[in-house]
């Protein structure tokens, strides 16, 4: 969890972050299309799949414009697609109950489009593999205390704490009570890994989270300032780890690094010690952390084996 400087590293691939644009609704004026980034203009796909991109280029827009809903022109203006186009699919989804019309002129996803998202992920880690590759990580950086973070299903900009390796420890040795699991780890602007999180999230995820207080029970090592957490995370992604400095709870110094499938970030490892044990993180340990989240990476990326097909 915990202020992070980092230390040189070899680069890992970041998430270029989506970007936002104002919410309108299709009577306004349009103007200048650009396709999202990483995708090509409608016109130059090819025209077997055209339709089917162009339905899923709807759906991606939902995910990386942000906000509640958003209005067949601001689709359009983001997708480079026609607006005419963009009203037909979403007129389709919501027979298809993919889209819901939350207004006059303005639709959402509809939470059945999660299920997809859980259906997605069902085949990936099992909590035998992910304590395994914990204690794994914690033989090799010294009776360290290891932690799985995931983005938390429900709220779209936390993290939750869903496996550890910690040994005979409890949270009353960390000095934390459960309020304080909720109230500080939670946030993915505290710790090494809530920023680790965070470095790879869209980044109209990234200022709904800046927009968010600092805890109140944050440890004194927490960026309280906007300017120097956006460089963090700069640096969590040149360097594909984060280190935390009392970050969540005083005397408490940390690592993390990303778990990455399909190119979106899932969650992260941390590795937590004592300041007076680790008042800087050493190379074995950053090494050891990187490598348990790059095998959590590999499980969760893998396809199913013949006989499971």
């Amino acid at each position: 969890m915990g202020h992070s400087t980092t230390a040189t590293g070899s680069p890992a691939p970041a998430a270029e972050p989506a970007t936002g644009v104002a919410p309108r609704t299709a009577g306004h004026s349009k103007k200048t299309r650009q396709a999202p980034k990483g995708t090509s203009s409608a016109g130059s796909r090819a025209s077997g799949s055209g339709h089917a991109e162009r339905v899923f280029l709807v759906q991606t827009a939902f995910a990386e414009l942000g906000g509640s809903a958003h209005g067949p022109g601001e689709i359009a203006e983001f997708t480079g697609l026609d607006d005419s186009v963009v009203y037909r699919i979403l007129q389709s989804g919501i027979y298809q109950r993919i889209f819901e019309r939350v207004d006059r002129g303005l639709y959402r996803l509809r939470t059945s489009a999660a299920q997809l998202a859980f259906t997605a992920l069902d085949h990936r880690i099992d909590g035998e593999i992910s304590q395994t590759v914990l204690r794994e990580l914690r033989t090799a950086t010294d009776s360290g205390l290891a932690f799985l973070y995931m983005v938390a299903p429900f709220s779209g900009a936390q993290r939750q704490c869903v496996d550890m390796a910690v040994g005979d420890s409890d949270l009353a040795e960390l000095g934390m009570t459960p309020r304080d699991v909720l109230s500080v780890t939670r946030s993915l602007r505290t710790g090494a890994s809530g920023r680790t999180i965070l470095a790879y999230l869209p980044e109209v995820l990234q200022q709904r989270v800046l927009a968010e207080p600092v805890p109140d029970q944050a440890g004194p090592g927490v960026f309280r300032d906007n300017g120097a957490l956006l460089d963090s995370l700069a640096e969590v992604r040149d360097l594909g780890y984060a280190l935390g400095y009392e970050e969540c709870m005083a005397g408490w110094n940390s690592c993390a690094a990303p778990i990455m499938w399909d190119g979106s970030i899932m969650g992260a490892v941390l590795l937590l010690k004592l300041k007076s044990v680790m008042p800087v993180a050493p190379d074995g340990v950053i090494e050891a952390t990187k490598e348990a989240a790059a095998e959590l990476s590999r499980y969760g990326a893998a396809r199913p084996s013949a006989d499971q097909a």
